[in-house]
Parts: structure tokens; sequence; C-alpha cells
């Protein structure tokens, strides 16, 4: 365990900042499920569903939980998943 203040607050705010990441993280792999999910089962809300996908991806690429490269690759993928089903 840390023994120096400045140690010790940065462990306080490294727990707090992975837990905010892991949450971040956590809403991009379930919009990346839902959206996959529903372009290939060919559903009406897909559209919706990929829309919230590219939101989650920006969002968490804007806060530095993912690399926004990371977040424009998700976007390209479902999007040429999404065109190949209609």
């Amino acid at each position: 365990m840390a023994n120096i203040k400045s140690a010790e607050k940065r462990v306080r705010q490294t727990a707090t900042r992975t837990l905010r990441n892991k949450s971040t993280k956590t809403r991009v792999k379930n919009a990346r499920k839902l959206a996959v999910e529903a372009v290939t089962s060919g559903d009406k809300s897909a559209a919706a569903k990929v829309s919230a996908l590219a939101s989650a991806a920006d969002k968490a690429a804007n806060r530095g939980v993912i690399h926004k490269n990371k977040a424009s690759r998700i976007k390209a993928r479902i999007a040429r998943d999404a065109k190949k089903q209609k």
C-alpha cells in the first residue's frame, strides 16, 4: 500500500477512473451486441440501434476510454454489415 499522501490520492483517483471507464466500455459492448443482433436479424429498429452504438462509441472516444480510431472502426464495421443486409 502507498505510504505517501499523494500516492494514496493517486490510488483513489485510479480506482474511480477505472470504474468510470469500465462502465463506458460496457455501454459500448452492450450497444454493439444489440446493434449486431438487430442488423443480422433484419430488425426494423436496426437503424436506431446502429445510431445508439455510434453515439456510445463516440462518447467513449471523446472521454478517452477508447481510441478515436477504434470508435471509427466500430462504426464502420456495423455500417458495412447493415449495408450488406439491405
